[in-house]
């Protein structure tokens, strides 16, 4: 069993979780790399600098990005919400309330990667996308900052496709500097979000096209993050 380091939970640990997930959310491709890493075995169950045992709330939000709309716009497919997760038509974000999730951050100086591990979730919203008859609804997502990744549930016009399913990349390369909102939470803004390869071979099949490209910018992500206390 892994022994955890104690850390006051606050702002200075919200502060170093995030200051990790910046550091570690990088293209898909470094990640990779990370993950594959012959050294990361060699370092056994490390004690991590920083643990977050859990998350409580507030949200993730995404600016959509001009050219995702315009491709949507291209297949006729109208973007929507579901559960509690909100659209602002005017600025074109979407907002997904965290839920939960737990963190540890481990020493980037150490041979064991990813030096940043756990989740963040986003259970009961979602957003769905219609065209015609069908309705693909994408929900209850859960980000890895150990792997770029945000996967979900899947469903067409409400039958369940898979759930678990690899939908987006997240690119921290573009992130801004860690900043802290007015109520004191941990915000980190910049992080690209792009269509996955199965996500874009699974919205190709349902809508019968091939517009949807691996790696289509969807938009930029803003975490606010707060720790439970």
């Amino acid at each position: 069993m892994r022994k955890f380091y104690k850390v006051t939970v606050g702002m200075a640990a919200a502060t170093l979780l995030v200051g990790g997930l910046a550091a570690c959310s990088t293209s898909t491709e470094s990640s990779s790399n990370d993950e594959t890493s012959p050294s990361a075995s060699e370092e056994a169950d490390p004690t991590p600098l920083a643990s977050i045992p859990a998350l409580d709330g507030v949200d993730t939000q995404v600016t959509l990005d001009a050219g995702f709309v315009e491709a949507l716009t291209s297949l006729n497919l109208t973007p929507g919400v579901t559960g509690t997760a909100t659209l602002d038509a005017a600025t074109g974000t979407l907002a997904f309330p965290i839920t939960g999730g737990n963190v540890d951050y481990y020493d980037p100086e150490l041979d064991y990667r990813p030096y940043v591990q756990g989740e963040i979730d986003h259970m009961g919203s979602g957003i769905t996308l219609t065209g015609g008859d069908t309705v693909v609804g994408l929900s209850d997502f859960k980000i890895d900052p150990g792997t770029s990744r945000l996967t979900g549930t899947v469903t067409a016009n409400g039958e369940e496709v898979g759930t678990d399913v690899f939908i987006f990349n997240l690119d921290g390369t573009t992130l801004n500097p860690l900043a802290e909102d007015a109520d004191g939470n941990a915000v980190l803004e910049g992080t690209t979000v792009l269509v996955s390869s199965d996500a874009a071979a699974l919205l190709n099949e349902t809508f019968g096209t091939d517009a949807v490209t691996d790696e289509l910018v969807v938009g930029i992500a803003k975490i606010t993050a707060k720790a439970a206390e």
